[in-house]
């Protein structure tokens, strides 16, 4: 039947989007209307579907696919024109931004949990975003939360599911779905922006490489652009078949839960260079022979270096990094003369400095690195520029990480993570900080000197929007510094993240182990926060 049908519903507390989305266990998403209230409530926001075009994927996590048509049949329902979907319901998140962009599409539900296990009792997510590609501005959030809250009908139509196996278009009552290759218009995106020729050339020269996809949407991503389209040889992609329950791992590219893949780039016979990204396709993870890349600082040489690539040899207007992020990429921006900003984290704040064209890159140090190209991170954009400039540079990974150092210093970065903690525990760590924080700044810590406190806040440069209450930072002398903020994309309790930082010019020790190079500003925290007497935690969960 194509004919709308309106039914009644009854509000579900807590669907408030977060920086990514709104995030829950799967369970909570498969309870019945729980879809149809968060979905109609993005569309009511948005002022109705009426003529609109939109473009749905996500990551194929349990669930995603029967989200999926749940979606079609409500945006068909809402009178919106057309939608374009990824094959099988497949779009990494950076394609479906891209997609936005390129079709000129009102903007897009994306349904993904990122970094975050998937599975029935593991976590999914569904976001909205706008039309330049990027995640909604917290005045559409906000509209969205507030609709949630007196969501009384939803409307939809009762069909049988689409058949999204095969390319083409069907069409639901008066709306057409477009079924397009999920990788085509992405891949050739990225030939405009890197030396193909120059990549492939350091492949066929014997420059080993392994990309870990975590059984997550990257994999077709990955095989298409760097086994066939550059050469690369066969089973240079492991895990690259996307899973519903992403092979039953973590598919959040760090150290602890890509393991495998940095034991064997540590190893002897290891690769040249490896990397990972996470479930939706828009984290990355950079490794070289021996040598772990922190995001942080991926994020400076690449900015750094982003001139050797054509799509950047203009030069670039700015960098933007989160705040929790470190501030190599400050040090690179200098130099180079162009702007730099200090954003909240969450990408979305990212969007009006590129689309005003005062930043070209932009990095968060859980992982995150992407550029004007679309409004996401995007994981395989940040691992093709590395391959760029390591094809121009012809150096290894080290070296050109050492080469970084000692011409702009070395930030020792780490995140320690403390996760799924009880929230009250949580709140009064942060509580505590907050409370000194006026009276903190010229006293002594473990040794150090505070130079700075405060919770951070951002004024938009661009449209003079204000967001408060973005962290708490203590700023050391010297350059030295420690973030604290509860993290909003985990499903249990609070994750407490840590960011420690500490700053070594050119001409110091520049080959300190990072956690003995951190270990001073650890006993700052435990001093100032007395977090791990609180919590009861001996040591974080992860450190990044």
């Amino acid at each position: 039947m194509t004919t709308p049908v309106t039914r009644e519903i009854t509000p579900f507390d807590g669907q408030k989007p977060g920086t990514s989305g709104l995030r829950k266990k799967t369970g909570v998403f498969m309870l019945e209307g729980y879809v149809e209230a968060f979905v109609q409530s993005i569309f009511d926001a948005i002022e109705g579907c009426e003529g609109k075009t939109f473009v749905v994927g996500g990551d194929g996590r349990y669930f995603n696919a029967e989200a999926i048509q749940t979606i079609l049949r409500m945006a068909a329902a809402n009178g919106a024109a057309r939608c374009i979907v990824g094959q099988g319901g497949l779009l990494s998140t950076p394609a479906a931004s891209n997609l936005i962009r390129q079709r000129e599409a009102n903007g897009g539900l994306i349904l993904s949990a990122s970094h975050n296990p998937g599975g029935i009792d593991e976590d999914f997510g569904l976001k909205y975003n706008t039309a330049n590609g990027g995640p909604a501005p917290e005045s559409v959030t906000g509209a969205i939360f507030e609709n949630t809250k007196t969501i009384s009908r939803y409307v939809t139509l009762e069909t049988p599911d689409l058949d999204l196996s095969a390319l083409g278009e069907v069409a639901p009552g008066d709306m057409v779905v477009e079924v397009v290759d999920p990788v085509t218009d992405y891949a050739a995106l990225m030939e405009t922006l890197f030396d193909f020729d120059a990549i492939r050339a350091l492949l066929a020269g014997g420059f080993a490489v392994k990309f870990d996809a975590m059984h997550a949407v990257t994999g077709p991503y990955a095989h298409e652009i760097l086994e066939n389209r550059l050469g690369a040889p066969k089973g240079t992609v492991l895990n690259g078949t996307p899973k519903v329950d992403f092979g039953k791992g973590h598919p959040d590219p760090n150290p602890i839960w890509a393991k495998p893949l940095v034991d064997l780039v540590m190893s002897e016979d290891g690769p040249d260079f490896a990397a990972a990204s996470d479930g939706d396709g828009d984290r990355n993870m950079i490794l070289g022979k021996g040598v772990y890349v922190t995001p942080s600082d991926s994020l400076a040489v690449l900015a750094a270096n982003a001139h050797l690539a054509p799509g950047y040899a203009r030069g670039l207007a700015g960098v933007a990094r989160s705040m929790p992020t470190s501030r190599a990429a400050d040090r690179v921006a200098e130099k180079l003369g162009i702007g730099c900003y200090e954003t909240p984290t969450g990408w979305k704040f990212f969007g009006n400095l590129l689309d005003a064209g005062k930043a070209t890159l932009c990095g968060e140090e859980s992982a995150g690195t992407g550029s004007d190209h679309v409004r996401e991170k995007d994981g395989l954009w940040a691992v093709l520029l590395w391959l760029n400039v390591l094809a121009v540079r012809k150096m290894s990974v080290a070296d050109i990480l050492r080469d970084h150092w000692q011409t702009f210093g070395r930030n020792y970065y780490s995140r320690h993570d403390y996760e799924a903690v009880e929230t009250e525990k949580a709140n009064a760590v942060v509580e505590g900080l907050v409370a000194k924080l006026d009276g903190l700044p010229g006293t002594g810590v473990a040794g150090l000197t505070v130079e700075e406190a405060d919770q951070f806040a951002y004024l938009d440069p661009v449209d003079g929007s204000v967001s408060e209450k973005q962290g708490l930072r203590v700023m050391f002398r010297g350059g030295s510094r420690a973030v604290m903020r509860l993290s909003g994309t985990g499903t249990e309790g609070a994750t407490i993240r840590v960011y420690l930082e500490r700053y070594v010019p050119a001409e110091g020790d520049l080959e300190i182990e990072t956690q003995q190079a951190l270990a001073e500003i650890v006993l700052a925290v435990e001093e100032l926060t007395q977090l791990r007497a609180i919590t009861g935690r001996a040591e974080p969960d992860v450190m990044t």
